[in-house]
């Protein structure tokens, strides 16, 4: 038993480093495309900085993190495989799939800007970064409360919560641009 909690422990800290990653890598696209948009010599210098915390975030922590998560995830299934047969795990993990997808378009996103191609806009960036905190969002409210989540509420709670995200988005973008 104690060892489990100790994998569950290291589980939690890499799901910690791991969101951690996803949040601010979006951000530094945010900044490297924004950088891209200014004049000679600021756009290089910028782009080169930022290009160089972007390829140290991605491949020191957001990808290590990402590895270690699903690898300490897989090992609690493994000691406790009962878990898979409760429906707030088969959802969860239907989220950790959706976490998995959105960290390889961002590894998309990370090269096309790596090689200095521009496919998306800051604003779009900005909206994009939001994903992962909707699934941060349901998957704690689902391991939190498990079976006691009223899945009508719990579905109807997260497209509010993504509506309120977007509101937000667009003040913020509104006020941005006086």
């Amino acid at each position: 038993m104690e060892s489990y909690l100790y994998i569950k422990s290291l589980h939690l800290i890499f799901i910690v480093t791991w969101f951690a990653g996803l949040f601010y890598i979006v951000r530094l696209f945010v900044y490297q495309i924004e950088a891209f948009q200014k004049p000679s010599p600021e756009k290089e210098i910028l782009g080169n900085q930022l290009k160089i915390m972007a390829s140290r975030l991605w491949n020191i922590i957001t990808w290590p993190s990402m590895i270690l998560a699903v690898f300490f995830g897989i090992w609690l299934l493994f000691i406790n495989s009962n878990l898979l047969h409760q429906p707030w795990m088969q959802v969860k993990l239907g989220f950790v799939v959706l976490l998995i997808i959105y960290q390889f378009k961002c590894h998309q996103i990370f090269k096309q800007l790596q090689n200095g191609v521009v496919k998306h806009s800051s604003n779009y960036m900005r909206l994009f970064n939001e994903v992962p905190t909707l699934i941060l969002f349901a998957v704690v409210f689902l391991v939190i409360l498990k079976n006691a989540v009223n899945w009508i509420y719990g579905t109807v709670g997260i497209f509010v919560f993504a509506i309120i995200l977007m509101m937000g988005f667009k003040i913020y973008k509104r006020i941005r641009e006086k």
